[in-house]
C-alpha cells in the first residue's frame, strides 16, 4: 500500500500525493562544481543532469539562483534536495568551508560570506525560491543515502576538493560530525591531508596510502559495520591500497551523491 505523503511534502494547494509518484529534484553541490537531475521515487534518474562550475565568490543569494536556473532546465519536481559541503543543521548553514572564499577551495576568506553563510537558511531560501518543499544535507549525506543498505552501523567517506563523511544506523542518519576539519597532522586537516590539491601534488600512489592512513585512523573511533569510499576521487585510489584497506571498505560510484537524493527523505527523517 503507498504510504501517505507527510505534511513537509505536500504540495501548496493542500492536496496529498501518493509517495509511488512523487519525483525529487536532485543537485550536488560541490567545490568545483554543481550539478542536478530529477529523480523518481525509487532514486532512479529520470532525466538528463545539468552541471555548471561553481560561481565565485558564492554568496548564499548567488547558490539559490545558480540552483533555480539548473531547475529550469529540468522536469518539474514535487521536492527538492541539495547537498552541500558543510555543516547543516534543519536546512540552516552553520558553517561551509568552500564557499567562503574568493576564488574557490584554498582560496582567500573572506569575511563578508562568512557573515552572509552563518546561520543562512537554506531550507527556507530554496523552498521560497522553487515552490516546493526541500531537504538541504550535507553532501556526503546524501551520497551515504544513495548506497547504504539500512542494516548496521554504516559510514560513507567521500573524496573530492575535500573529505565529506555521514554515518548511519540501522538506515537512519545520525548527527553530522564534520570530520574534515579535525587535525591531521603537521597541522593539516583531513581536507588539507587528502584534498584534490595533496591528490595532483602527491600523485595517486602516495596520496592513496594517505587514504588507508585515514581509515585506519577513523575505523577504531566509528567502528563502522562497513565502510563506503565514494566521491569522485575513490576511483584514484590504487589497486594496490585498496587490497590492503580491509574488507569491511567498499568503493562506490560518485552518481551516488545524486541519486540518494530521493532515499534521504526517510533517512534523515524528513
Amino acid at each position: 500500500m503507498p504510504r501517505a505523503v507527510t505534511g513537509r511534502i505536500r504540495p501548496i494547494d493542500g492536496s496529498v500525493i501518493p509517495v509511488t509518484t512523487i519525483s525529487t529534484l536532485s543537485v550536488d553541490c560541490g567545490g568545483g562544481g554543481i550539478k542536478a537531475s530529477v529523480l523518481d521515487a525509487e532514486g532512479a534518474i529520470v532525466s538528463r543532469a545539468v552541471r555548471t562550475p561553481t560561481p565565485y565568490p558564492l554568496p548564499p543569494t548567488k547558490l539559490v539562483e545558480t540552483i533555480a536556473g539548473l531547475a529550469e532546465q529540468l522536469p518539474g519536481a514535487d521536492r527538492a534536495t541539495v547537498g552541500m559541503p558543510g555543516m547543516i543543521r534543519h536546512g540552516v548553514v552553520i558553517a561551509t568551508p568552500h564557499y567562503i572564499t574568493r576564488d574557490g577551495p584554498r582560496s582567500r576568506i573572506l569575511p563578508d560570506l562568512v557573515e552572509q553563510w552563518a546561520r543562512f537558511d537554506m531550507g527556507a531560501a530554496i523552498s521560497g525560491r522553487l515552490g516546493i518543499p526541500s531537504l538541504i544535507l550535507n553532501d556526503a549525506e546524501v551520497a551515504g543515502c544513495g548506497v547504504v543498505t539500512g542494516h548496521g552501523h554504516e559510514m560513507i567517506v567521500t573524496l573530492g576538493t575535500g573529505l565529506g563523511n555521514a554515518v548511519f544506523d540501522n538506515g537512519v542518519l545520525a548527527p553530522h560530525v564534520e570530520v574534515s576539519q579535525g587535525p591531521v597532522r603537521w597541522g593539516l586537516s583531513y581536507d588539507d591531508y587528502i584534498g584534490e590539491h595533496e591528490r595532483l601534488r602527491l600523485g595517486d600512489a602516495h596520496w592513496s596510502r594517505r587514504v588507508r592512513r585515514v581509515v585506519d585512523a577513523l575505523r577504531p573511533m566509528y567502528m563502522w559495520d562497513r565502510l563506503y569510499l565514494g566521491g569522485g576521487n575513490s576511483r584514484r585510489i590504487t589497486a594496490f591500497q585498496l587490497n590492503r584497506i580491509g574488507d569491511d571498505v567498499v568503493v562506490v560510484p560518485n552518481e551516488a551523491g545524486m541519486t540518494g537524493g530521493a532515499r534521504c527523505w526517510d533517512m534523515a527523517g524528513a
